[in-house]
């Protein structure tokens, strides 16, 4: 019989139907027990909060059987089985916790639920077949315990791009992972990239029953069978097909720079590289800031103390190789701390606003 083990104690799926949740010790395992006693005793509808990474946070209503679609439609495209093992290490406030409780119910795996921590893999002593990570876990793990990721069958990875250098990383290790496109209305991913073994993908590919469009706008449209309605997202994607898409960035954060559109991320990707050679381990965006002659300027905007000017130099130096006069930062900024989602998201706006 399937069970959920959470934080080290053991209950049957029978016995969460009748568990007591306000009982428990963390809010981490509060909102896990809740979640599956109303799953398992029938509940029809459920209320979720967006992260607020992009937009103010919201509750989202979603229907039990658009969330069971959505669980099969993972479980078919990774070829989950019952009796698997499922590791839960995010928040269960959010919809990615929740969905991996929710595919976990309705196969019949076996749930480990741990706190969500740096490295989720630090108690964790036997093999898992499926798990669902952000970046800086995978980071985390892959630097500390990388055999503990061997050890898992499949990861699929969310909350945020995939650096560049994480990818490298990736392609090393034994277990299957896949990036993840997706959110809450989307009622958690409906896309995924391969980001290892002979056959990685350089695109997003569709769930099943999921077909996608562009907008005037150049961003992505999302119809699926388990969504009420079409999503209008503010990704901007090159579509290769209705299946397929590669992801550029956010509408919300292109810069007009002197008429000139330009994408962050495509800046960002760029210093990440030149960052990784020069052992820079800082956190950063890039983004535009008012310009009375250009209408807004490119800065990069880096986490912690300021860097000395020989890598000031270098990195700008090297930067002007690969980017052009318009896309070239024409500052490197730097904020103490940066502000966070609470997700663990970076808000680039409020970070913008502490310089």
């Amino acid at each position: 019989m399937p069970s959920l083990n959470l934080n080290g104690k053991t209950f049957s799926f029978e016995e969460l139907k009748s568990i007591f949740p306000e009982e428990s010790q963390s809010e981490f395992e509060k909102t896990t027990l809740k979640f599956c006693k109303a799953w398992l005793t029938g509940q029809k509808e459920f209320t979720i909060n967006t992260s607020g990474s992009t937009g103010t946070p919201k509750e989202i209503r979603l229907k039990r059987g658009a969330m069971e679609v959505s669980a099969q439609m993972t479980i078919n495209a990774l070829h989950l089985k019952t009796g698997d093992t499922a590791l839960v290490c995010l928040d269960t406030k959010y919809i990615a916790g929740q969905m991996m409780l929710v595919r976990s119910l309705v196969l019949g795996m076996n749930l480990i639920a741990v706190e969500p921590s740096a490295n989720p893999f630090d108690n964790i002593d036997q093999p898992i077949d499926f798990t669902a990570l952000v970046p800086y876990q995978l980071e985390n793990i892959l630097n500390q315990s990388p055999e503990n990721l061997d050890s898992v069958r499949c990861a699929i990875i969310g909350g945020a791009a995939v650096s560049n250098s994480l990818k490298e990383k990736i392609k090393k290790t034994k277990c299957t992972v896949y990036a993840t496109y997706g959110m809450t209305e989307t009622i958690s991913h409906v896309a995924l990239q391969k980001l290892n073994g002979p056959d990685l993908q350089e695109y997003f590919e569709a769930l099943e029953n999921v077909r996608f469009r562009v907008d005037e706008r150049g961003c992505l449209c999302i119809k699926a069978n388990h969504l009420d309605r079409e999503i209008i997202t503010n990704d901007l994607v090159t579509l290769i097909s209705s299946q397929k898409f590669k992801w550029l960035g956010r509408i919300d954060n292109v810069i007009n720079s002197g008429g000139i559109k330009i994408i962050p991320e495509k800046i960002e990707s760029v210093l990440e590289k030149i960052f990784d050679s020069l052992q820079i381990k800082k956190r950063f965006f890039v983004a535009g800031l008012p310009d009375e002659k250009l209408g807004q300027r490119v800065v990069a905007v880096l986490e912690g103390g300021p860097l000395d000017q020989i890598k000031l130099e270098k990195i700008l130096n090297e930067a002007s190789k690969h980017l052009t006069k318009y896309e070239l930062p024409k500052k490197l900024k730097f904020v103490e701390k940066f502000i966070e989602t609470n997700t663990g998201k970076v808000n680039r706006v409020e970070s913008l606003n502490c310089m």
